[in-house]
């Protein structure tokens, strides 16, 4: 990982005040690193999960961004509506944590997305 005040182009993972732990993401790092993609954590307090992984990906000079709270895993896009990311999971799906970090570096890569493994669409969770 790439510490916040470096400027390699990286992938911005968005930590909050409120649930800075990082436990239980493992999988996440591993698939983005699979794909050679480098990722950064940066602290962004404002907003719901997906306000910040909206704003972690305008930060991002790769323009992909991830944010998490206790229940899920948001993988946003800068050219996205701040509501709409590309995808939303259950933070507790090891699986789909694996497949999501991979699909955020192959969205760098403009590779074709892996299937998120250990779900169906219908596990994804998806908020209005």
């Amino acid at each position: 990982m790439i510490e916040e005040n470096e400027k390699i182009p990286s992938i911005v993972l968005a930590v909050s005040e409120a649930d800075k732990s990082l436990s239980g993401l493992d999988e996440l790092f591993n698939g983005i690193e699979e794909e050679e993609i480098p990722v950064s954590i940066q602290s962004i307090a404002d907003g719901d999960t997906f306000i910040r992984a909206h704003k972690a990906a305008l930060s991002s000079k790769l323009a992909v961004g991830i944010a998490f709270d206790q229940d899920m895993v948001v993988l946003h896009h800068k050219n996205l509506k701040e509501r709409e990311p590309l995808f939303v999971i259950d933070r507790s799906n090891q699986q789909m944590l694996r497949s999501l970090g991979a699909n955020a570096a192959r969205l760098v890569k403009g590779t074709p997305f892996k299937k998120l493994k250990g779900g169906t669409l219908f596990e994804i969770i998806r908020i209005s």
